[in-house]
């Protein structure tokens, strides 16, 4: 594994010297015994509590002259503290903690803090993104924050019968486990345990900013490669939707949402905060959307047309009117969904509708239509034009669809593919005729027959030969 800048090596060069500081000298004459701890060139002194005379102390050998049960004393306190430094020292290499000459002497002065749990610093982080909800994060992402803490917590039962551990203790062999643990055990998907150590990732680089730890156990760790799947609605599909016949009135607003963000590409979190500020006209007269997605702070154009200026005036002034300057109130994401598939059941589309198909049917029909990536991507406020790359793959997919579709359409004719005429055709059903006549009776003969060659094998093999010279078959440049 390669050296990486800023995380330290499993051991240190660690060293302790004791020293008297002759530049405090007390009233009897006696000097402090203190005690220096080095870490990678990084040092911190200590005080042992010891005092000693100039005279009786030995700087080359770092201990206490003489016989005297006073200097035995001494050295024997000096060996006591040298060697539960050692001790600490071992514990923080094997909690796999970042050992400084500052934890040392806190550790030697017991003034340590205790060791985080792994438990603690993801209930930490799953308050840090509570008290963000809403500003930095989605409501659904901190779902993802909060399921993962439960999944984490099962895991531990499962694998260790504990609720907790140290947060060194987490290695290759943990993050393999966890993995195996979410994908068998659990029966994720693929693209749902990428997510979800993406996650612990995250937990593990805040770990390491905090100095919990000093390796990345992620450093070797491969990600599932997962093809996405997106899913559209066709034009059909979305005319389909619009001349439904709904009649509760929350039915309608969310279909009327989904068709908006269709026009628009708008996600269902930017549509809850879209307000009238974000709505402003162009030098050429047309109202634009311009905003920051809640999701990634990327900046996003979307010129209105008709049908989402439309939606827009019709719920102006109703209930469904938002307030403090929005344009709409919406309902939470998963009511929304759960009625855009009883939606879906009346405008006979057979579809898992979710909302978010209406942003990747806004990139597809763009990108089919011939809209410029780079103008969708922009629309879209995708970070990377990779990102919309994804729905041009889809578009090319779709075309070969459509095509297979329009061919499978036409039945097939076999008169039509008849590549022989005229007198080539009669010879070519003759000489089919008599081969498979000739070639039954050849069957029928017994072995005996068959092993001494009989003569009607032999007016077999005269006959085809010369049959065939008649019918001449088409070269490949003729058809």
């Amino acid at each position: 594994m390669k050296k990486e800048k800023g995380i330290q090596n499993s051991r240190s060069t660690f060293a302790v010297l004791f020293y008297l500081n002759t530049s405090k000298v007390k009233k009897s004459g006696k000097c402090p015994v203190m005690g220096r701890i080095t870490v990678d060139g990084k040092s911190t002194a200590f005080s042992t509590g010891l005092e000693l005379r100039p005279e009786e102390w030995n700087a080359k050998e770092g201990a206490a002259t003489g016989n005297m049960t006073e200097a035995k004393e001494v050295n024997g306190r000096i060996a006591r503290c040298r060697s539960d430094l050692m001790k600490h020292y071992d514990i923080l290499l094997e909690n796999k903690s970042y050992v400084t000459a500052e934890t040392l002497k806190n550790a030697l002065q017991g003034f340590t803090l205790k060791q985080n749990t792994l438990m603690q610093e993801m209930a930490a982080l799953v308050e840090e993104k509570r008290l963000s909800l809403g500003i930095a994060i989605t409501a659904s992402t901190y779902r993802k924050y909060i399921t993962i803490h439960k999944h984490l917590k099962g895991f531990l039962y499962h694998k260790y019968e504990v609720s907790d551990i140290l947060f060194g203790q987490v290695d290759f062999a943990f993050l393999e486990a966890f993995n195996y643990y979410l994908k068998v055990c659990l029966q994720l998907s693929a693209c749902t345990v990428n997510n979800y150590m993406k996650i612990f990732h995250s937990l593990i680089m805040r770990a390491m900013n905090k100095g919990l730890v000093f390796q990345d156990p992620f450093f070797e760790y491969e990600y599932e490669q997962v093809t996405v799947r997106r899913k559209w609605l066709s034009v059909d599909e979305i005319k389909a939707m619009m001349k439904s016949e709904l009649k509760n009135p929350t039915e309608i607003f969310v279909r009327d949402m989904f068709i908006f963000s269709t026009f628009t590409g708008i996600s269902y979190a930017d549509l809850e905060n879209l307000t009238y500020d974000n709505i402003g006209r162009q030098e050429d007269g047309t109202l634009c959307v311009t905003l920051n997605r809640q999701k990634t702070g990327s900046l996003a154009f979307i010129p209105l047309t008709d049908i989402p200026l439309r939606i827009m005036k019709k719920y102006k002034d109703t209930p469904f009117a938002g307030t403090g300057g929005k344009v709409f109130k919406m309902c939470t994401l998963t009511n929304a969904d759960i009625l855009l598939k009883k939606i879906a059941k009346k405008a006979g589309i057979d579809k898992r509708l979710t909302y978010h198909m209406s942003r990747h049917s806004f990139a597809t029909l763009c990108l089919s239509m011939g809209v410029p990536i780079e103008t969708v991507s922009k629309m879209l406020g995708h970070q990377s034009i990779d990102t919309t790359r994804i729905y041009a793959k889809i578009t090319r997919t779709k075309l070969n669809e459509d095509t297979r579709n329009f061919f499978k359409k036409w039945p097939v004719d076999k008169r039509f593919f008849i590549w022989y005429h005229g007198e080539n055709a009669k010879k070519e059903k003759e000489h089919e005729g008599l081969t498979a006549q000739l070639l039954h009776r050849r069957g029928a003969q017994p072995l005996r027959a068959r092993r001494q060659g009989s003569a009607r094998r032999a007016r077999t093999r005269d006959i085809l030969p010369r049959y065939a010279a008649h019918v001449r078959r088409p070269r490949a440049a003729e058809l």
